[in-house]
């Protein structure tokens, strides 16, 4: 998709820039026509066919595949032989204890330092790359968590992330090292990457719980490889985009290949490899919050088993020091990689008493009373806030006089737009569905994008669990609506006033640290429980992508354009409808794939709070111990992620990914 061609330089585009994007528009719609009537052509003759042989709109019991029985004998030959065949013995069980003993070993040495070294040292850490600021929240971040009494669970999520990250950014390194200097290997893992990308974390629980079972070792394993990927595409992204000119240079001084690597291209790819350690750092939290499911512990089963009880003040005691910790290493990590290069940013009087302060700390911490948080100094917030709640339940979830109440709200969006969106995608033709989405890929894509689509979705009905996917599906379809039209007006605002970005950049900043899980809490509370409390966290989660990605889209218009629109007596409606949305188009069909791909992530999540749908499946196989049919609807999960990917992927992203 081509933007505006006039140079930025010039006063005004020519004649000739605008006959050369004029034709390139003209041919774009050229082929958008044809697409078309090739779409006509074959809707008018494979859908009376199909309409004959298949009226019922379900997916035909001939073309499933049940795999229940071949799923559990697989699984009762791994419980069976877990202990005794040698695959287990010296493979996968020296792994499992190598885990465990690192995260055990990790957490004694968090519980020696006690609370005090704890907080001092990340204190001094975040003060050393990242300044004061960041050192101050670091401290006050580590201390409420202690007030709220997680101290404890708080420090065995950080002993989980500390094993995790390391192993998700060394195994994500040497990958990316591989892409980025080998064309071939790029090659080989672009697709797999991608796919992670898109593939929602509830879907990495089955696999690793089949193979390591319920604990420690399946929880940092799922963690590591939903955390390996930004690491592997960031490293490949910054090595293959090192300054030719520096290279050349490295090469005419007779450097070797490793000298070339260690001197010019990883330094070179410094703030790309320190991008990828954030985003590792973020995902690793994200989905060890999530991994406590299958026996990870931490802040994260406190908000799991609190969540499955209802009660939302406890959830939200454990939820808060999951956000506290998420702001934390964003924070540091993120400054630490923007200062890179540049001046060191503690004063020079701290850098020279590094190890005497912390010599303190950890002599402070053994004088303590005690090397965890003292009872006496937490702060019970779960009655209160269950208090709140009922209060809420009372006076808030209905009756409201004029607007309402939340959960007639949450009623009004289940019966009046999930229900009938559900029941429409259960009662369409299957036949037809695979028509649609055909359609809609090859329309902003390629035939081999649709193709990829049309199986992926194909793959659902033959796994069988085509009405639990279209319930799904329909959660989706609905939360990613609301999402597109409150994301683009707010990103639309966001974009033609410097005051509406500066007042909504701290909200989604903190909005996007917050890993997925924790949506769930407010939700619950406001609107109880349900498909409709589910959409509703994943708009939340995924609004602020959409307006980032909305709002720099828009900005990146070529201002060239807009003073031509403008200089033609445009007002501010017409530049926006007829120059910036048609020129940022790339970035909206961006911004609607990526909304697609988070809400279906906190979806699938929102089985805990009676989402329903594949999740639903997915929890059932794990609390039932019946991983047939919970790897099967994790499966389905798979395909249907990588099928809305595939419908909403804009062109040019594809181009980029295959340049």
């Amino acid at each position: 998709m081509s933007t505006a061609t006039a140079p930025a330089t010039g006063p005004t585009p020519t004649a000739a820039d605008g006959d050369k994007g004029g034709s390139m528009r003209a041919l774009i719609r050229h082929r958008g026509v044809r697409k078309l009537a090739v779409l006509a052509v074959l809707a008018a003759v494979l859908v009376p066919l199909a309409h004959a042989k298949w009226a019922s709109g379900s997916w035909p019991s001939a073309l499933t595949v049940d795999l229940t029985d071949p799923l559990t004998d697989v699984n009762d030959w791994i419980i069976d032989n877990r202990d005794s065949h040698p695959l287990f013995v010296y493979f996968f069980g020296h792994i499992s204890n190598a885990i465990v003993l690192s995260v055990r070993g990790v957490y004694l040495v968090l519980l020696a330092l006690g609370w005090v070294g704890v907080t001092a040292a990340a204190t001094l850490v975040a003060w050393r790359v990242a300044g004061a600021k960041t050192a101050l929240t670091s401290a006050v971040s580590f201390a409420l968590c202690g007030l709220l009494g997680m101290w404890v669970p708080t420090m065995q999520t950080l002993a989980l992330m500390v094993v995790a990250v390391a192993l998700s950014i060394a195994i994500g390194g040497l990958l990316g090292l591989v892409g980025g200097l080998s064309e071939r290997a790029f090659r080989v893992l672009r697709p797999v990457l991608d796919t992670m990308q898109v593939l929602p974390a509830f879907a990495y629980l089955l696999p690793v719980v089949l193979v390591f079972g319920i604990g420690v070792p399946g929880a940092v394993l799922a963690t590591v490889i939903y955390a390996a990927p930004p690491m592997a595409r960031l490293t490949a992204l910054g090595l293959r985009g090192a300054d030719a000119e520096v290279l050349e240079a490295v090469d005419s001084l007779g450097a070797g290949r490793w000298q070339r690597l260690v001197t010019a291209r990883l330094p070179l790819a410094r703030k790309e490899l320190l991008l990828g350690v954030n985003q590792t750092i973020m995902m690793a939290l994200s989905m060890a919050v999530i991994a406590s499911m299958i026996g990870g512990g931490g802040l994260g089963d406190r908000v799991y088993q609190a969540l499955s009880s209802v009660d939302v003040g406890a959830a939200l005691a454990a939820g808060i020091p999951i956000v506290l910790l998420a702001v934390v290493l964003d924070r540091t990590t993120a400054n630490a990689g923007a200062r890179s290069g540049g001046t060191p940013v503690a004063p020079r009087w701290l850098r020279g008493l590094d190890g005497w302060v912390v010599a303190a700390a950890l002599v402070a911490g053994q004088l303590a009373d005690s090397l965890t948080w003292p009872k006496s100094w937490t702060v019970e917030i779960a009655k209160p806030v269950n208090d709140a709640v009922d209060w809420m339940t009372d006076h808030l979830y209905s009756g409201v006089p004029a607007i309402g109440g939340t959960a007639d709200w949450a009623g009004h969006f289940t019966s009046w737009v999930l229900d009938p969106l559900r029941d429409g995608l259960q009662g369409l033709p299957w036949w037809a569905a695979l028509l649609i989405v055909a359609a809609l890929a090859w329309l902003i894509g390629t035939w081999g994008t649709a193709l990829t689509a049309v199986l992926a979705l194909a793959a659902i009905g033959v796994l069988g669990v085509w009405d639990e996917s279209m319930n799904t599906l329909s959660q989706v379809l609905a939360a990613v609506a609301v999402t597109l039209v409150i994301g683009f007006a707010t990103g639309i605002a966001a974009a033609r006033s410097a005051r509406v970005e500066r007042l909504l950049r701290p909200v989604l900043d903190v909005f996007q640290t917050m890993p997925q899980f924790v949506y769930l809490i407010p939700v619950v509370a406001l609107f109880g429980v349900g498909r409709a409390p589910a959409a509703a966290a994943a708009i939340v989660y995924a609004l602020p992508a959409v307006i980032r990605i909305t709002t720099q889209g828009l900005r990146q218009v070529d201002q060239a354009a807009i003073e031509a629109a403008r200089s033609l007596g445009a007002t501010r409606g017409q530049q926006l409808r007829q120059v910036q949305l048609p020129l940022a188009k790339p970035s909206l069909l961006l911004a609607v794939n990526q909304g697609v791909v988070l809400v279906l992530a906190v979806v699938i999540i929102g089985s805990l709070v009676g989402g329903g749908g594949l999740g639903y499946e997915v929890l059932l196989g794990l609390a039932q111990g019946d991983l047939a049919t919970g790897l099967v609807a994790g499966a389905a999960i798979v395909c249907l992620g990588l099928m809305l990917d595939r419908v909403t992927q804009p062109t040019g992203r594809r181009a980029r990914k295959g340049a």
